[in-house]
């Protein structure tokens, strides 16, 4: 494997100003290597209460600029991220593990795209039809006009996830600073660097002071400091659904807005006339991409009994033939998981897998390589909606196996989770396939397809959060409604 970059951090970025951290710094490690890629600052409650209080006092002033002068920054913004997107891949890569199609294209290159996307300029009123009010208590009869605003909600914290320093963060930035807002971002512990180049991109498109600031920490304090601030007004959230419940606690204590992805499992219900070739390629890419670490994975495989053989099968010689190791190497598809204390999770949950009775049809043991925390890509076949294997988010390269026989037990299947980000269906009888996805209680469905239209709202029911995001669906979160009317 080539050396690691060892990137420098000036410090934590408050109110235009980068900051030396109360908390010294702590070390971000390359998954692959397991070299240090740098060091990150480690900011104080204090610290991290005054980066809010800055974005307070940001707001007053950018909340009035015009939708056309934000839209020329987030086009800059873009515009210095592609400028410097090899640069940036490569320090996304030695965080993360990524491999170096999806470091460039994936991470880095879609975070481009979405500052770009939001540098649309986009009609914020809505007007209402006209209401006649009649003689009463507010006055004689008149015709009343109407028009319903979207307003930026004030200082929104965006907490982002390890799994994407580069396109979660902007999905989440880019519509804020569109509509209005301000910003806090808290980044994920294992991969903070990279935010840290996303607001120098942002300072060098002329953002002004205080509009972005970035604080980061590997201790709970920065974070719990990031939602509980009194001057955070929003708290848009992507993770775990265990720290999205405390989020809403906290949350609903100063009835913060929360937009928040969480977990999941998704399922994906394979009938006996599908096109399995298809359906093979569709899951073993997906749940493959980033190792796995991924929340819209098909990871819960309902396989029609007349297909069940075959499918497994198939799915096991896809996942056999999967490259595993260096990220940094052109024929690697299954880099490094983020940590030593991941792999080590995801591998308890195979252990698990075998002893609940599931069948290990490939994969299961740790790849023969000197360094880095690898997981073989795994497939657990003639598993039971009862085994934790099935129920729990494993987020790692484990797909389990589940039969069903018809129709009606595959629905009750795939809705028998906590979760409802993303499901799948493949058919080739569409109609059939878009009556199943009509009943299930998810967030998004695929038919025949893994793919994603970046305009469609995203996110999910039940366990896997709270809201919409992506596309227009972004700027109305990132929005309150406000009611103007007026004497016709």
């Amino acid at each position: 494997m080539t050396g690691t970059p060892v990137s420098a951090v000036r410090g934590l970025f408050i109110g235009g100003s980068w900051v030396e951290p109360d908390g010294g710094h702590y070390e971000v490690i390359d998954p692959a290597t397991e070299e240090v890629v740098g060091l990150a600052p480690e900011a104080s409650r204090d610290q991290v209460h005054a980066a809010a209080g800055a974005a307070r006092e940001a707001f007053r002033t950018w909340s009035r600029t015009t939708p056309e002068e934000r839209a020329a920054i987030l086009h800059r913004a873009a515009g210095e991220i592609r400028r410097n997107l090899l640069p940036y891949a490569e320090l996304a890569q030695a965080e993360t593990g990524a491999t170096t199609g999806t470091a460039r294209g994936m991470q880095v290159g879609v975070a481009a795209a979405r500052f770009q996307r939001y540098a649309r300029v986009e009609p914020v009123e809505v007007p209402l039809p006209p209401q006649i009010n009649e003689a009463g208590p507010f006055g004689g009869a008149a015709v009343l006009g109407a028009l319903a605003v979207r307003r930026p909600v004030g200082v929104v914290t965006c907490i982002t996830s390890y799994n994407n320093p580069w396109a979660n963060p902007a999905g989440k930035i880019a519509p804020a600073l569109a509509m209005g807002n301000t910003v806090l971002v808290k980044p994920a512990p294992q991969d903070p660097l990279s935010v840290y180049r996303m607001a120098e991109a942002l300072e060098a498109a002329g953002l002004p002071p205080g509009v972005v600031n970035v604080v980061s920490g590997a201790r709970a304090e920065a974070g719990e400091a990031a939602v509980d601030a009194d001057d955070v007004d929003m708290v848009s959230f992507t993770g775990s659904t265990a720290v999205g419940r405390r989020i809403a606690e906290v949350c609903g204590r100063g009835m913060k807005r929360q937009l928040m992805e969480l977990g999941g499992k998704g399922a994906a219900i394979v009938f006996e006339d599908a096109d399995l070739e298809s359906a093979v390629r569709g899951i073993g890419t997906t749940f493959s991409f980033y190792s796995g670490q991924i929340c819209t994975a098909p990871t819960r495989v309902l396989a029609q009994r007349p297909i069940y053989d075959r499918l497994v099968s198939q799915l096991a010689a896809y996942a056999s033939r999967l490259p595993v190791g260096d990220p940094r190497s052109p024929s690697t598809v299954v880099g490094p998981l983020i940590s030593a204390a991941h792999r080590d999770r995801v591998e308890s949950y195979v252990e698990l897998g075998r002893k609940e009775g599931a069948r290990v049809v490939t994969g299961g043991e740790r790849p023969p390589l000197d360094r880095g925390f690898y997981a073989a890509p795994t497939l657990l076949a003639d598993c039971t909606a009862d085994m934790r294997v099935v129920r729990e988010e494993i987020f790692g390269p484990v797909v389990v196996v589940v039969p069903f026989d018809d129709e009606e037990e595959a629905v009750a299947l795939a809705d028998d989770s906590d979760y409802g980000l993303i499901d799948y269906v493949w058919s080739a009888d569409v109609s059939r396939a878009f009556r199943v996805a009509a009943r299930l209680r998810s967030g998004g469905v695929g038919v025949n397809t893994v793919g994603r239209n970046m305009e469609a709202p995203f996110g999910g029911f039940k366990q896997s959060g709270v809201g919409r995001d992506v596309g227009s669906y972004a700027l109305h979160a990132y929005a309150e409604l406000q009611s103007l009317v007026w004497p016709g």
